[in-house]
């Protein structure tokens, strides 16, 4: 599993701040939602980059697990760990999709220097970064997070 160690996800400002919020007021576990199927399937670690106009890797949170099914049963399994605030908001999120993934993560730590764009495509050895987010191996990893510290 050292290939596909880490995760690196892309999430918005709003959402980021959300899920430091629902951290600090208590809440262990956490789910990111995303539409249809959503990697990662399996990583021990996911790095959160922030996008525009943020755009820098933020933090990291411990992986547990991906749950993907129809969005009500998923929605009432794990609604509470998502940082949306109701069955409205996630509906007015999903639309029509017949298909969600919640993953789920404990352990979420706020970088105390968050790692900007540029340093990050270095560091990941990447050019630009996929939207859908992709693996890194547990060496990059453990640089990001030594760098997020």
């Amino acid at each position: 599993m050292t290939q596909n160690y880490g995760f690196v996800m892309m999430t918005r400002e709003k959402w980021w701040n959300r899920f430091v919020s629902d951290h600090r007021d208590g809440k262990l576990v956490q789910s990111y939602v995303q539409k249809g199927e959503a990697p990662p399937k399996d990583a021990s670690v996911i790095l959160f980059y922030v996008t525009k106009p943020t755009g820098q890797i933020a933090g990291w949170a411990d992986f547990i697990e991906r749950k993907v099914g129809e969005p009500m049963d998923v929605w009432e399994e794990h609604g509470r760990e998502s940082v949306l605030r109701s069955e409205g908001e996630y509906g007015e999120f999903l639309g029509d999709w017949p298909r969600v993934s919640f993953i789920r993560f404990r352990n979420l730590h706020q970088g105390t220097h968050a790692i900007p764009l540029a340093e990050a495509l270095d560091l990941l050895g990447k050019k630009r970064l996929s939207r859908k987010g992709f693996y890194v191996d547990k060496e990059t990893a453990e640089k990001a997070i030594a760098l997020l510290e």
